[in-house]
């Protein structure tokens, strides 16, 4: 059987270079790459290096790496090789948008959100159920996943208290970081305390200062706080 290859060097560099420009920013810009393994053209394989000869006679090799995953196969008497998005990264990658905007149009809405409870470092698509959130680590520029119970960003409590005589200090169960002033309620017997003035804050406990009231057992003391 007759296998031809129909890509000309001019126009397979062209294609390398317009998809790496868009979707990946390949780590390695110094040095020799390793040349992978002939691509026998009779087969369909997904990696490998692909042999042109150029319009001077030279002959060179093509090959992909990085994310980019590359298709050969013969159908018809024609071998045709196919660059396309997709595929598992071999360096730590980064795209820098020099003030540009990089975006993704046609992203799904959705409505019913329902939190993962399975989600596991590294899982695959259709290995978990639920939403997990990407985030971005700041130290490193890594993207990564948070579990949408961690995502601390809007969180609420109350819980109540049942004091004894003279008793001042109020630490919340679990431990949680209070915020502001503004963002923490504290009432004796159902009637608001002034922040500062008649309790203070830090970290998970509230401490009442009895300023022109005194602490009896049995006042029932209610914490709210949202962050």
């Amino acid at each position: 059987m007759k296998t031809k290859n129909p890509l000309s060097l001019k126009t397979v560099a062209l294609s390398i270079f317009m998809l790496t420009a868009i979707a990946v920013s390949a780590q390695q810009t110094t040095g020799d790459i390793t040349k992978q393994t002939n691509i026998n053209p009779g087969t369909t394989t997904t990696g490998g290096a692909v042999r042109v000869i150029d319009n001077k006679g030279t002959i060179k090799y093509l090959q992909s790496q990085n994310g980019i995953t590359m298709l050969s196969n013969t159908t018809s008497d024609v071998t045709t090789t196919t660059w396309q998005l997709g595929g598992t990264l071999t360096d730590s990658t980064f795209i820098d948008v020099n003030g540009k905007l990089f975006g993704l149009n046609g992203i799904e809405l959705i409505t019913s959100e329902t939190a993962s409870t399975d989600a596991t470092t590294a899982s695959d698509a259709g290995t978990g159920t639920g939403y997990t959130i990407l985030v971005r680590d700041e130290e490193t520029g890594a993207t990564k996943k948070l579990l949408a119970a961690d995502l601390n960003i809007v969180k609420s409590g109350q819980e109540s208290f049942t004091a004894t005589a003279n008793q001042t200090a109020y630490t919340l169960n679990g431990s949680p970081t209070l915020p502001n002033f503004s963002q923490v309620w504290v009432y004796r017997n159902g009637a608001k305390l002034v922040a500062n003035i008649d309790y203070t804050i830090l970290s998970s406990t509230v401490t009442l200062v009895a300023n022109d009231y005194s602490i009896y057992a049995g006042d029932i003391v209610e914490v709210q706080y949202v962050k």
